[in-house]
């Protein structure tokens, strides 16, 4: 079997329809003052929306599970157990979701993404009683992992339409936008737990706006045509090293964000005593942050490197993660909501960060293969739009480590301080593994003049 080619894909057939862009060249300044921006940002702004509801979708059993009370016979360890199953499923599906947008369009692919949320929403209002048994809302709870799936999608559509420059703000502005909806289904549940509602009030509520992103998205969103399938870059980015090595350091940042999203609320009710109400009036502060903050690290990361960042964010995090482990062990819970707080913020940042690295990454490979311009730019652009869909994967399943970890922390010693323990000690091999292979050498970088002949062996990425 002969290896897949790593040049760049030939140019899509033109595609029928008014929705598809045939020509799109954003990185020609001329072309994107006169109209790339304008289209760019009105597709960027409905990707958020679907987005939005994806995440919300997605993290919906961490609010649900706040509702089950004893009636429903369910035991911290079997809560702990369901989200990380749901966890797991958003995970997994992100790897065919980064592909649909190539088979189908950006736009088409966000309307049925959004409409197949309609499944595990309306399921989940069916089932959702006392008496129902475990395994059904397990089964139940696995649908709302599709939820996870439409961040994949929506990253790999909005890099294929901003420029190399922009791509830091955008992306994190995309991803930043879509992970409010965990914060904004917590803050929802907070309203309808105050109003004494329950859970099928909640999910009555997302059952219409799961149907209004499907509606908005076919009405202003836009395919490109020139975003052709491509198998052979998926294999030659499964190949490449750097995504692998990306894929562990977003499991720090962003496997920490949907992981501890889930699981926040469940550790004040296990860990400090609070009841659901109590718990929902602090749950929704970390994420609410974490995510409004995600377009700054990516912004950061377009200043000062997305390397640079994401390593001193490590050590930040490191820093409010030994915090926790004393908040815990002193029973402190002011102590204890603070630093998880500021820790949410600091996933928030990696993530902006690390996302920018990576189409940043196979740009500084392409120039050191002697490509230049267009040549360049498509080879980029169609490794790192192959290579996110397996990063944002790996990154999930970080969330179902994070769970699991808490599942067993629980079980051996009735707090959440040994998985705090461990989740320090992977942010401190995080840091070391972004200075040894993104930091520690800045001798030969390659520039846009450089030849292929120039480059030294080892390239610099200090500045991706």
């Amino acid at each position: 079997m002969t290896a897949p080619s790593t040049a760049p894909a030939p140019p899509s057939p033109a595609k029928k329809g008014s929705r598809w862009i045939e020509e799109w060249d954003p990185e020609n300044e001329a072309f994107w003052n006169e109209k790339g921006e304008k289209i760019a940002r009105r597709n960027l702004l409905f990707s958020v929306l679907s987005e939005h509801i994806g995440f919300s979708v997605w993290t919906m059993w961490s609010v649900l599970v706040l509702f089950m009370g004893p009636e429903y016979g369910l035991t911290p360890a079997d809560k702990f157990l369901l989200t990380s199953m749901v966890t797991l499923v958003g995970a997994v599906v992100r790897v065919p979701y980064t592909f649909a947008v190539a088979i189908f369009g950006g736009r088409n692919w966000t309307i049925i993404s959004a409409g197949l949320l309609l499944i595990p929403t309306i399921a989940a209002f069916a089932v959702m009683e006392p008496g129902t048994s475990f395994s059904t809302f397990l089964w139940t709870g696995l649908l709302a992992g599709i939820g996870g799936g439409n961040f994949a999608s929506s990253m790999t559509n909005i890099n294929a339409f901003f420029p190399l420059r922009k791509k830091g703000w955008a992306l994190g502005l995309n991803a930043g936008g879509g992970n409010v909806g965990v914060a904004a289904i917590q803050l929802i549940a907070l309203a309808v737990i105050g109003a004494s509602g329950g859970p099928r009030v909640l999910l009555g509520i997302y059952i219409p706006l799961v149907a209004v992103a499907a509606v908005l998205a076919a009405l202003f969103m836009d395919n490109i045509a020139s975003v052709k399938n491509d198998t052979g870059a998926a294999v030659d980015a499964a190949k490449d090293a750097h995504t692998w090595i990306m894929s562990f350091l977003y499991i720090g940042t962003f496997g920490s964000f949907i992981g501890y999203s889930f699981a926040f609320g469940q550790v004040l009710t296990n860990q400090f005593g609070r009841t659901p109400l109590q718990a929902t009036y602090l749950t929704f502060i970390g994420p609410l942050l974490g995510s409004l903050i995600r377009p700054v690290g990516g912004r950061l990361a377009d200043k000062y490197g997305g390397a640079k960042i994401t390593l001193w964010n490590y050590v930040a995090m490191g820093a409010a993660t030994t915090v926790l482990v004393v908040a815990g062990m002193q029973k402190s819970l002011p102590l204890f909501v603070t630093a998880f707080v500021v820790l949410f913020s600091l996933t928030g940042i990696g993530n902006g960060s690390t996302f920018k690295m990576i189409p940043a990454i196979f740009q500084t490979k392409a120039l050191a293969e002697g490509l230049t311009g267009e040549d360049a730019v498509l080879y980029a652009r169609r490794l790192s739009g192959a290579s996110m869909g397996l990063i944002g994967a790996a990154g999930a399943l970080g969330g179902v480590g994070i769970n699991l970890a808490f599942r067993q922390s629980f079980l051996s010693y009735g707090s959440g301080t040994g998985a705090f323990v461990a989740f320090l000690a992977y942010y401190a091999i995080c840091f070391a593994v972004t200075w040894a292979v993104y930091l520690r050498r800045t001798a030969g970088r390659v520039t846009a003049s450089s030849s292929v002949s120039e480059a030294k062996p080892q390239l610099s990425y200090a500045e991706v």
